[in-house]
């Protein structure tokens, strides 16, 4: 079966999505014309997130810069790990006075958590934060019907737990609980939420003095939404203490712009071979400045393994690549990220 499918992966073109570094490093050149500010950009898909290599290619990006006196941060991403984005923070914050950080239009859960690090965030009328509430997909989660882990959220078993108390019922409510998920994931989430907290306030304090104030505004996103994904809007976000404003028209269209070729180069890249087996070459993560493009790429088989109810990967070929240069001649390189 897998021999066949090798044979047949070799005979079928792969789909590969466009690298449109000459269209995008035109743009930055044009806002940075425009502002007079170094631009960086951050982009994720939807199925890519914030994640410990990110730091990497961010260095890689401006360990030469001479310290400056503002950088703008471009940011569109649904979130990932906070520790990464604390991480990412901690390393602009070396290479700036001020950080500015652009929302065009998603910057979720740990994006959001990256721009709180920011002394101003200026969002346009497509953009929103978002909570920061923990979840986490634990090796002892549940799964779900295609046999998956499945994301457990905090908030979710808090407002469980409260249901059960406010029904006034007697029984203990873990024995049942524990029957759907794992001891060890109750655990491990309130560990993380305890995290979640401390990231934020981490993170406020690079330009926040008042430790009352960033704990308040810790505590608001942690804690005070109904949903993870509710969306929090400009007057919002002034609302619970952060240094927000709107972003400029101009600005804010050719950030428009920037983030549709970014999401062509991040569209589906999917070709199947057969009901069972199909190749991935999506590209996840971009991170990008004048003059240098890196990005993540996948580059793997998945298989369906039916008497387990679950794709398997095969083949992983997976990689960082960058992309350095003038943009009308440039050089695309594996970026060795371990």
């Amino acid at each position: 079966m897998i021999l066949a499918w090798t044979n047949m992966s070799k005979e079928k073109r792969i789909i590969k999505p466009p690298v449109l570094y000459l269209q995008t490093q035109q743009l930055i050149k044009k806002i940075e014309e425009l502002k007079g500010i170094k631009l960086l950009c951050y982009w994720n898909s939807v199925n890519g997130s914030i994640c410990q290599n990110d730091v990497s290619s961010f260095y890689e990006i401006i360990k030469n810069w001479p310290v400056q006196d503002e950088i703008f941060l471009f940011i569109k991403s649904d979130g990932g790990d906070g520790k990464a984005s604390l991480r990412i923070v901690n390393l602009l914050r070396e290479h700036s006075k001020k950080l500015t950080v652009l929302i065009q239009g998603e910057c979720a859960s740990a994006a959001t958590i990256m721009a709180l690090g920011a002394n101003e965030i200026q969002m346009g009328p497509l953009s929103y934060l978002s909570a920061v509430d923990t979840s986490l997909t634990h090796d002892l989660s549940p799964v779900d019907k295609n046999n998956a882990l499945v994301s457990v959220s905090q908030d979710e078993l808090t407002r469980v737990l409260k249901l059960w108390k406010d029904s006034k019922s007697d029984e203990n409510p873990f024995p049942n609980l524990y029957q759907h998920i794992h001891p060890l994931v109750f655990g491990a989430l309130d560990r993380a939420s305890s995290l979640s907290i401390k990231l934020c306030t981490d993170i406020l304090s690079y330009h926040m003095t008042d430790k009352d104030k960033a704990a308040s505004i810790s505590k608001k996103l942690n804690s005070d939404y109904p949903s993870h994904n509710y969306p929090i809007l400009l007057k919002e976000a002034k609302e619970i203490g952060l240094n927000v404003k709107p972003i400029d028209k101009e600005l804010n269209d050719l950030l428009f712009e920037l983030n549709n070729l970014y999401s062509q180069m991040g569209q589906k890249a999917l070709t199947d071979y057969d009901e069972n087996n199909y190749h991935d070459n999506e590209i996840r993560n971009i991170i990008e400045a004048t003059g240098i493009q890196i990005y993540y790429q996948v580059d793997k088989d998945w298989y369906y393994r039916q008497d387990e109810r679950r794709y398997i990967p095969m083949n992983d070929n997976s990689s960082w690549y960058t992309s350095k240069g003038a943009p009308d001649k440039f050089e695309t390189k594996i970026f060795e990220i371990r």
